[in-house]
């Protein structure tokens, strides 16, 4: 059954049309992922579904008695509320009385970290007052929940319990959402806002960048084909083409209308070239760090030397002390004990949670160029900072709008932008995927795999910390930071280990039984290497698969190479196409499976001593 329909929307924001001529329908059950680049109108697309806002042109045609959900990216509240009473439903919203929903507004607040139900609204931060927002849209009875960056603020441990939450409810949910880990998890259809246009993708994540990748083939397949129509058309028209004839008008007519067929346009994408400053020897020494506020203890005698490549990733949940330990690095707060010793070479880029340094009535350009006129590249050519003003997606035009006129997403890029332009060799990143788009947050993680520095990331973004860092700092009991190397995956897996361990220490008789999820994961990851840790010697099968699996790889690459030669020139034969996509999903399946038999046959071979050479 269809719940919503939005035809024919056309919508602009200042100078910048958002919409042009766009649709999108919602049927019941569906959950809707809406991506895009910051300042296309993700935020704006969910006002406008969930009747907060009206498109300049266009219809929403919603289902009779439609109850709609709706949490806002900034919500706010009347001042005399505390956490309780605006965590309930409104009284317009529900058929009988707030109160009834108490308890379980009461449960979900402590899952979300708020214990402090009388404290006034007005005493708590923004995550603190967006997670309430979000405990009021999910327990308000809706047909259709619409959330705009519900992950925003939110702890793993929260995020996977709201995705429990999300993927059991019976509501339609339409989501905006940076967290890739969530996406995959929670959607069955992704909807994609790019130049004006919704694209709508029937799978997860995954599926849509595959999907969108088949799509831009297609299209560019097209293109050239138009292209080289046109140079026979253009010979044709030079040879002294008269308009006289039937037949000749004809030709001049379909040589015109290939003329002005607009080419596909390319998604613009940030470039940042990975700039830093000499590191020396000396880097960020930390020697029995405490901080306590009150009773409370956040930081417990800690101590470490951050390595010249350093990729750091400081985990916990909220109000644990993760950013009160950058902010002690950066030198804003004090530690109550303990040293901090930063080399005479460091040159520190922190780029915070609340975009301190951005003021709002600055033009974009004088922000960046108060920070550095020009930098110089790795090559040694110098790029001033308007051209990189450009490479991060603000175009001329948008170079002189004040600040306060960017999206909340606009904002973050430049903020990061402006600490980059001081080329720093050591960048503390705190929460850095909040409000940054996919598109950004994949550059990102690029810049960083080349950036010649330390990384020290707080993030709760699962997947960027399995992308990005090599070793994690849990915050665990009294304030005490446990190092665990890896990613946020390792980190897991270790934590299972270790409950495990324990659990069998404590009752041998009682051994927990991991989930189906935690059993696939430890699969997955290990499937070459379980039982395999103690041996002395290949087995036949691993001998024969360790000489020739190099091979085997490289035809499989060539034969993916070859068949997507074959979807460029059946880009007009979707039978063909499709046979061909499902073909080649196979190979990369195949691929996948002979990539991981090769880590593990190369990890033996090197435990072994063994030489292919």
């Amino acid at each position: 059954m269809n719940l919503i329909t939005a035809e024919h929307l056309t919508h602009s924001y200042t100078e910048r049309k958002l919409f042009d001529d766009a649709s999108f329908s919602l049927n019941e059950q569906e959950k809707v992922g809406i991506i895009g680049i910051n300042g296309t109108g993700k935020s704006t697309l969910l006002k406008i579904l969930a009747g907060r806002e009206e498109p300049d042109e266009g219809t929403v045609i919603m289902g009779r008695n439609l109850r709609i959900g709706y949490l806002p990216q900034n919500p706010v509240f009347p001042e005399s509320f505390d956490a309780l009473t605006a965590a309930l439903p409104l009284a317009d919203d529900i058929s009988g009385s707030p109160m009834d929903y108490e308890a379980d507004a009461k449960s979900m607040l402590t899952k979300l970290g708020i214990t402090q139900l009388n404290q006034n609204i007005t005493e708590l931060s923004g995550g603190q007052r967006k997670r309430i927002a979000l405990v009021r849209t999910l327990l308000t009875p809706s047909d259709i929940l619409i959330l705009d960056e519900p992950t925003n603020h939110l702890d793993s441990a929260m995020a996977e319990w709201l995705e429990t939450f999300l993927k059991n409810t019976k509501s339609a949910l339409i989501m905006i959402t940076h967290d890739r880990y969530f996406l995959d998890s929670v959607v069955n259809r992704i909807v994609e806002i790019d130049k004006g246009k919704l694209y709508s993708y029937s799978c997860n994540y995954l599926g849509y960048l595959e999907r969108k990748a088949q799509r831009e083939e297609i299209e560019m397949a097209t293109e050239r084909k138009r292209q080289s129509l046109l140079r026979v058309e253009i010979a044709w028209m030079q040879r002294g083409a008269r308009a006289r004839s039937t037949k000749q008008k004809a030709h001049i007519a379909r040589y015109e209308a290939l003329r002005d067929t607009a080419a596909p346009v390319r998604d613009s994408s940030v470039e940042m070239a990975s700039v830093s400053s000499r590191l020396g020897k000396t880097t960020v020494e930390l020697e029995h760090i405490t901080k306590s506020y009150g009773d409370r203890t956040l930081i417990h005698d800690f101590s470490y030397i951050f390595l010249r490549d350093d990729r750091i990733g400081i985990i916990g949940p909220n109000g644990c002390g993760k950013s009160t330990l950058m902010k002690i690095i950066a030198g804003s707060v004090e530690p109550d004990s303990g040293t901090v010793t930063i080399g005479q070479t460091v040159k520190i880029g922190y780029f915070s949670q609340e975009n301190e340094a951005l003021d709002e009535n600055m033009r974009v350009i004088d922000y960046v160029r108060s920070g550095a006129e020009y930098i110089r590249q790795p090559d040694g050519s110098l790029i001033t900072a308007s051209a990189m003003l450009e490479r991060f997606l603000f175009p001329g035009d948008m170079q002189y709008a004040l600040i306060k006129k960017l999206s909340g997403g606009e904002k973050r890029r430049l903020y990061l932008l402006r600490i980059l332009m001081e080329a720093p060799n050591v960048l503390f990143l705190d929460e850095p995927t909040n409000d940054l788009d996919i598109a950004t947050l994949t550059i990102l993680e690029d810049y960083l795999d080349h950036f010649d520095g330390i990384v020290a990331v707080v993030s709760h973004d699962r997947y960027f910390l399995d992308r990005v860092v090599r070793r994690i700092f849990s915050y665990e009991e009294d304030g005490r930071l446990v190092q665990y190397e890896g990613g946020y995956t390792d980190y897991l897996h270790a934590c299972e280990a270790k409950n495990t361990a324990a659990d069998g220490h404590t009752n041998n008789s009682v051994s927990k039984a991991p989930s189906e999820a935690e059993t696939a994961k430890t699969v997955n990851r290990n499937n070459w290497k379980d039982g395999q840790t103690k041996k002395k010697k290949m087995t036949y099968q691993e001998q024969k698969d360790f000489e020739t699996i190099e091979d085997d790889i490289a035809a499989i690459e060539e034969h993916l190479d070859a068949i997507d030669t074959e979807m460029t020139r059946a880009a007009s034969d979707f039978v063909q196409l499709a046979k061909l996509s499902e073909e080649k999903e196979k190979l990369s399946q195949e691929l996948e499976q002979k990539m991981d038999r090769w880590m593990y046959l190369e990890e033996l071979a090197q435990e072994l001593g063994i030489d292919k050479n």
